[in-house]
């Protein structure tokens, strides 16, 4: 018989559904169920893409024993952390702080009013490595409630303080701006303590489990491009390759999984991320417009065409993840033996991939009933193997691409992981802005048209009452965008419309903002700026000047959350600030420079602390250091000339630049698509085109050097810039 989430929106909750466990889904039905009954809560938090989160559902969500204690004794809510990333948030900071870890699965134990008294992440079905089972947890909680209430509200009373107070700052306090410019040494001390983690031999910082963390790479990276300091390039360069050669990636398909469980980016656990494909695509861009390294070009492409092939809906949207299992087994979809890729290739094709890519009879992953299995991955120099073979490089790589080819077809007959279809706005506006950046840096028209019909479609479907959402309800299901779903009651999340979390707002704007740069179509500038204005009335504490990560008619909870500090995707304050400089400089808007400039300033202490969780933040901060090169183009946009203008423009990786344009015609006196600063006075006043052709002017440090017609001689201005700045 199923239960209340039969239905539901979410994917992941759809998943729990047959579960012998009388699951709720957050909202003030489980709420109004636990005050009445006075029990405590037990909140169970994941992913549809979550390998452990399966495997805990099977252990014990699916046996009837632990459901029974589970439902005998406490109130059952089940959460999608993407679908409500405000509660994952809020229970995450709480389990971190009563065990200092955390993770999904989280579980959580709640007072009938929502506070967390106990929690952890997966808990076995039987006593292991020191872990207690669930059922013993689950024994333990509602015994405390029980027999030592006092104690418990007492104690989730404290926890729900540490929150409050964590919501100010790192130390409890309000964090405070100090109103001095920030020192461009900062960021060189941040860098330098970022490397002192790297991992020289194998690439990525620290040890297993290893995770890409392209926010990092791409600070990193921009510090090169600013300093010329060669070891923070050379760390990326490494991390690229390797990733770019590791397990992680699908050599097949071309997008990575989430992370790799071992040191050396061999094995994965194998859910694919909208999210990570998106940040990655852009780290590996960066790295190939900085060398010009076709390897990292290759893998940037390869990124790209995955998520336009397996991610994209009908609309032109973005689905949110791939599960890692298949069949029951993790991985399987991905997996090959020694006799699967010569029946398919024959013998002399097949022993030649097999030996690129370490396909042997024993296999390379050993996790569950693996054995003899392999995870294609190149650990070896092609070089190398091409002269061992007596063919050349491209000879080797041809061959190469055709098996990958015919393995991929094949491939294609397997069951494949489920897809999770929900369109979330952050994520959407990460693959947005790295299909512009992508298109406009590769000269990539189906690149940016697939960032252009996006947009357009999620503009229409996340604010279909001018009230920009977090998710589009049901793409996929027939529902129209902003109507409930059918079966929708009050106290149900069926359909629900969850208004935009500060990173859906200020991730969107910047999308945007690439999306205009990419096109110098005035429309998507018009609606940055919009979204940076929804930014500061709904998502601006007055009182404190803190942002949040929840609007301020949102729904009420425990404490209204504020993460400053990036997760796999960066936090919506560091979007946020990346949104209000961009602005500034584009629109010579000093306040906006000036909020920016408060949002990094207030969390100088966290980024001293730890580097590794504020990259966007640390990005943000370094660009403010040194002054912007800004660059704008006159004349039609659909003009040849004008788009090789643009391409040129593009084609240089030139950290912290803004562009922007102008219709021809509009500079004897017609109105810019946007009245600003920037195109009335410090770039465009008195510009027109050169002869009626197409102008590039360029600007920096407030001083604008001759106007360009010649997509050549800009190419080589804008490289004498970019040596400049480093």
């Amino acid at each position: 018989m199923p239960n209340r989430l039969e239905g539901e929106q979410s994917l992941y909750l759809r998943q729990h559904a047959g579960n012998p466990v009388d699951w709720y889904p957050w909202g003030p039905a489980a709420l109004d169920r636990a005050r009445a009954l006075d029990r405590p809560m037990l909140v169970s938090i994941g992913y549809s893409a979550c390998h452990w989160c399966h495997v805990m559902e099977r252990e014990s969500f699916e046996d009837p024993e632990t459901a029974r204690i589970m439902n005998d004794g406490f109130v059952c809510v089940k959460v999608d952390r993407e679908e409500r990333p405000d509660v994952d948030g809020i229970y995450m900071r709480a389990v971190q702080a009563l065990t200092g870890h955390g993770g999904w699965p989280l579980t959580v134990f709640l007072t009938p009013d929502a506070r967390p008294y106990y929690g952890g992440t997966y808990f076995p079905p039987e006593p292991r490595h020191g872990m207690p089972s669930f059922r013993q947890v689950l024994s333990a909680t509602r015994a405390a409630w029980d027999e030592r209430r006092s104690e418990v509200t007492e104690a989730a009373e404290r926890i729900r303080d540490l929150l409050r107070r964590s919501t100010l700052g790192p130390d409890g306090e309000l964090a405070r701006a100090s109103g001095q410019p920030l020192d461009p040494s900062f960021a060189a001390s941040a860098a330098e303590e970022l490397l002192r983690r790297f991992d020289p031999v194998f690439g990525g910082f620290g040890r297993a489990p290893k995770f890409p963390q392209p926010v990092v790479l791409e600070f990193l990276l921009e510090h090169f491009a600013y300093t010329g300091r060669t070891p923070a390039l050379e760390a990326v360069l490494h991390t690229l390759r390797k990733m770019g050669r590791g397990g992680i990636r699908d050599h097949l398909g071309g997008g990575f999984h989430r992370y790799s469980v071992d040191q050396r980016w061999l094995a994965p656990h194998f859910e694919k991320m909208l999210y990570d494909n998106a940040l990655l695509a852009g780290a590996y861009l960066r790295g190939y417009q900085l060398t010009g390294d076709e390897e990292l070009l290759g893998v940037c492409r390869e990124v790209l065409d995955d998520v336009l092939d397996d991610f994209r809906s009908p609309e032109g949207a973005f689905f949110a993840a791939r599960d890692a299992d298949s069949e029951g087994e993790e991985g399987l979809f991905y997996l090959w033996t020694a006799d699967q890729v010569d029946e398919e290739l024959g013998h002399e094709a097949g022993r030649l991939l097999r030996r690129c890519y370490d396909v042997s009879k024993e296999g390379n992953f050993t996790e569950g009933n693996s054995k003899g299995r392999n995870i294609l991955h190149l650990p070896h120099d092609l070089d190398a193997v091409a002269r061992d073979e007596g063919i050349t490089r491209p000879e080797l790589e041809r061959a190469l691409a055709a098996g990958r080819k015919r393995l991929r077809e094949i491939r294609s007959h397997r069951v494949a992981p489920a897809r999770d279809e929900k369109v979330l706005a952050a994520w959407n506006a990460l693959a947005l802005r790295a299909l512009a950046e992508a298109g406009a840096a590769l000269d990539e028209p189906r690149y940016v048209a697939a960032a252009r019909e996006g947009a357009a479609w999620l503009l229409e479907a996340l604010a279909p009452d001018g009230r920009c959402l977090h998710q589009v309800p049901a793409v996929s299901g027939g529902v129209v965008p902003g109507e409930a779903a059918p079966g929708s009651a009050p106290g149900s999340a069926k359909g629900a419309r969850i208004l935009a979390f500060l990173d859906d707002v200020a991730g969107l704007g910047n999308a945007l903002l690439s999306l205009h740069e990419a096109t110098l179509e005035p429309q998507w500038l018009l609606k940055a700026v919009e979204l940076d204005l929804e930014v500061d009335a709904r998502f601006l504490d007055p009182e404190t000047g803190l942002l949040h990560d929840t609007p301020a008619d949102g729904e009420p909870l425990v404490v209204r959350p504020r993460e400053v500090m990036d997760s796999p995707v960066p936090s919506g304050a560091s979007l946020a600030a990346e949104l209000k400089l961009r602005l500034g400089r584009l629109l010579g808007d000093g306040k906006r420079l000036e909020d920016a400039r408060e949002i990094v300033d207030r969390e100088v202490n966290g980024m001293r602390q730890m580097p590794s969780g504020f990259g966007r933040l640390l990005t943000v901060a370094q660009r403010l250091a040194h002054p912007p090169i800004e660059v704008a183009i006159v004349g039609d946009r659909e003009d040849p000339r004008t788009q090789a203008l643009l391409h040129e423009v593009h084609r240089v990786f030139l950290p912290g630049s803004v562009v922007t344009g102008m219709e021809s015609g509009m500079e004897g006196g017609g109105t810019p698509p946007v009245a600003t600063p920037l195109l009335e006075g410090r770039v465009l006043e008195g510009r027109a085109t050169s002869r009626g052709r197409p102008t590039a002017f360029v600007c920096t440090g407030f001083v604008c050097r001759a106007p360009s017609t010649d997509p050549e001689a800009l190419r080589g201005e804008l490289a004498e810039l970019a040596r400049a700045q480093a």
